[in-house]
């Protein structure tokens, strides 16, 4: 059957025939899941194929260059949502459209101040705490006049004109 493969399954870690029960795009659409079975233990497991983009370096404020990593975005914004109200889903969600966003944006390099702007850009929209929270390190707040600044910048037009 087209489709099949030797591949190695998790749970008898055999290099078997696997079955193809199952093809279709993930959620982004950017990646294919496949749902797999191996004839030889018959467990079934789910893997997903995803394009390779483009090796980006990210160029950090000492002019010094290391791989891109979306994992650090994702780290970076579960800490800035601690203890805020919001699912794993989104925070998800929002790392999967800040990288669409840098490779959409950039071809070989990207600064850190870009990939700072887009994740406040996102916290913005989701919890102004976690924004709040998230700009006084990435712009390295000195005093308390800066947190005021950013909570207001925070704070949607619609909401800065019913206040007056």
């Amino acid at each position: 059957m087209p489709g099949d493969a030797l591949v190695k399954c998790p749970f008898c870690k055999k290099e078997e025939e696997v079955k193809v029960l199952d093809s279709r795009s993930a959620s982004d659409g950017f990646a294919i899941r496949r749902r797999r079975l191996c004839t030889k233990c018959n467990r079934r497991w789910t893997t997903y194929e995803r394009a390779e983009n483009p090796h980006i370096k990210v160029v950090k404020k000492n002019d010094s260059r290391e791989a891109f990593e979306s994992k650090k975005i994702h780290d970076g914004l579960q800490k800035a949502l601690q203890k805020r109200p919001v699912s794993t889903q989104v925070i998800e969600d929002i790392t999967e459209r800040i990288e669409r966003r840098i490779y959409d944006n950039f071809e070989s390099e990207v600064p850190t101040s870009a990939i700072g702007e887009y994740i406040m850009d996102e916290l913005k929209k989701v919890d102004r705490v976690a924004y709040v929270r998230f700009a006084s390190v990435y712009r390295e707040f000195e005093d308390v006049s800066e947190f005021v600044d950013a909570a207001q910048e925070s704070i949607p037009d619609s909401e800065d004109n019913n206040s007056e």
